[in-house]
């Protein structure tokens, strides 16, 4: 059996999220710290197909890391994908400077999530969910085992005209079995339910068990022959981001390159165009 693990769901007020107002709560990671929504009223699924994008974004850091601190790059990335929502990984926001998620989602009038998964000595680091719907509901799930590697997945219920779907972002362990438990408890959990979208960077570098609970759970039977390779950006091999589906199709996949994406981050993005299932269908 699976050990049961406790949800941690919190929410805060708007006014904390301020940039020069940040409540930190290191001790108890992962937390909420960050909903936001944009000036603009927008509505939920509109449409029975829509687009998903995963993209870790390496701390901003650009293709070659360290401490480089390059956020227009991933920025504009962001825009060129254009999606209706989009899981973000290793998203850095610094303790020393503005807020390059919080412009991002002004710049591009986007709905905004995110959860810490750890503070890093520059600032609060964690995944994100970027949207042009307004987020319904949201989840936080802590997924670490073990003291090693700190991860965390959120959760985000949409609502719309054609139905609800919920679209989970995580950044999975690079221990195997640490990977097959994760996955486990996220799909056993009882309120990831009905249509979902599972994306982010799962760290599928090779098949293991997590890998293959996953295509049995949420298989993706989309047109391609093999999954998309997004790391390294540079000359793509490894197809570590993913994008799967339950309740809801993937009709679609593909690695998102363009001179923009091949510098921005050490991973490149993942875009699916998803159907959703209709009452009579």
């Amino acid at each position: 059996m699976l050990a049961k693990r406790k949800t941690v769901l919190r929410l805060r007020s708007l006014s904390d999220f301020d940039i020069g107002n940040r409540t930190l709560l290191a001790e108890a990671v992962p937390y909420l710290a960050l909903v936001r929504a944009p000036s603009v009223a927008t509505e939920g699924p509109q449409e029975e197909e829509f687009t998903v994008a995963t993209y870790n974004v390496h701390r901003w850091a650009g293709l070659t890391g360290g401490a480089r601190f390059e956020p227009e790059r991933a920025t504009s990335v962001i825009a060129e994908l254009g999606v209706d929502v989009m899981g973000l990984q290793e998203v850095l926001r610094p303790f020393s400077s503005a807020d390059p998620l919080v412009r991002i989602a002004d710049e591009l009038q986007l709905h905004v999530a995110f959860v810490v998964t750890r503070v890093h000595r520059y600032g609060e680091l964690g995944n994100a969910i970027l949207s042009r719907w307004p987020i319904t509901s949201l989840l936080t799930l802590d997924l670490s085992f073990g003291r090693l590697e700190r991860r965390s997945a959120i959760a985000t219920e949409f609502r719309g005209e054609k139905g609800s779907v919920t679209v989970v972002a995580t950044h999975l362990a690079l221990v195997d079995r640490s990977r097959d438990r994760q996955v486990r408890l996220l799909l056993e959990h009882s309120r990831i339910q009905g249509s979902v979208v599972l994306l982010g960077d799962l760290n599928a570098w090779r098949r293991c068990k997590a890998t293959r609970a996953l295509e049995r759970e949420l298989p993706a039977e989309h047109q391609n022959l093999a999954w998309p390779a997004s790391f390294p950006a540079a000359r793509p091999l490894l197809a570590l981001d993913r994008i799967y589906a339950r309740g809801a199709k993937v009709l679609e996949i593909r690695s998102h390159s363009s001179p923009s994406a091949s510098r921005a981050s050490d991973h490149l993005p993942v875009v699916a165009r998803i159907s959703l299932p209709q009452p009579n269908s």
